[in-house]
């Protein structure tokens, strides 16, 4: 019996190449966003928000109402951090955009800058390593389920062979039977009752009519 052919696993999967931007574009987001924030904050600086209480003030209590609002929702069983990690960066935000409005050189809000952008690569660290651990685990599970599928389609297949070889094999015997039952008929003298006497076994009888032994 012939092996039979099958297509591994995982060929007929395209193969597809990431753009190095790609990957990089995600890892410059914390980045960009505080140095948005720290660029919007001076120019509002250069535009009278210099020395300015009511400015700052306003930023003040932005600040603490979306701090307040992140701890509210990060309480209890039923909190959702998701949205409390939303407010908390939002007073972030707005505290950094109060001072960096308010001083007048660069070097605190250059600092204030510095910080936010550390905390923002700690937090979206965390968010990588999970997406990390959840894209890994599914690819693990999707090559185990390939290789299972792959094995029972090969399985199948040669036991699909299988029963046709078999096949096969009991119509040769059955044709070649009913060719030796037709050609002991048609020798000259043949007498099944004198080989029944001579204790020679009898061939059985075929229905020629039908060829298939019977």
């Amino acid at each position: 019996m012939n092996e039979p052919f099958t297509t591994p696993p995982g060929a007929n999967t395209p193969i597809t190449y990431r753009h190095w931007a790609a990957g990089l574009a995600p890892k410059a987001v914390p980045a960009l966003a505080t140095s948005t924030v720290l660029a919007l904050a001076r120019i509002w600086n250069a535009n009278g928000a210099q020395h300015s209480i009511g400015d700052a003030s306003v930023m003040g209590v932005l600040a603490v109402g979306a701090a307040f609002a992140g701890n509210a929702l990060a309480r209890g069983n039923n909190g959702e951090p998701v949205a409390a990690a939303v407010g908390f960066t939002a007073s972030g935000t707005f505290a950094l955009t109060g001072v960096a409005a308010y001083s007048d050189g660069l070097p605190l809000p250059l600092l204030l800058w510095s910080v936010a952008t550390v905390l923002a690569y700690v937090l979206a660290y965390r968010h990588w390593r999970t997406d990390h651990r959840d894209t890994t685990a599914y690819d693990r599970a999707t090559s185990d389920r390939r290789e299972t599928q792959h094995h029972v389609e090969t399985v199948e297949v040669i036991r699909a062979r299988a029963a046709v070889e078999t096949a096969r094999a009991g119509g040769d015997y059955a044709t070649a039977l009913a060719a030796a039952l037709t050609a002991r008929a048609a020798m000259p003298g043949y007498d099944p009752a004198a080989l029944t006497a001579a204790g020679l076994p009898e061939l059985p009888t075929a229905d020629l009519s039908r060829g298939n032994p019977c």
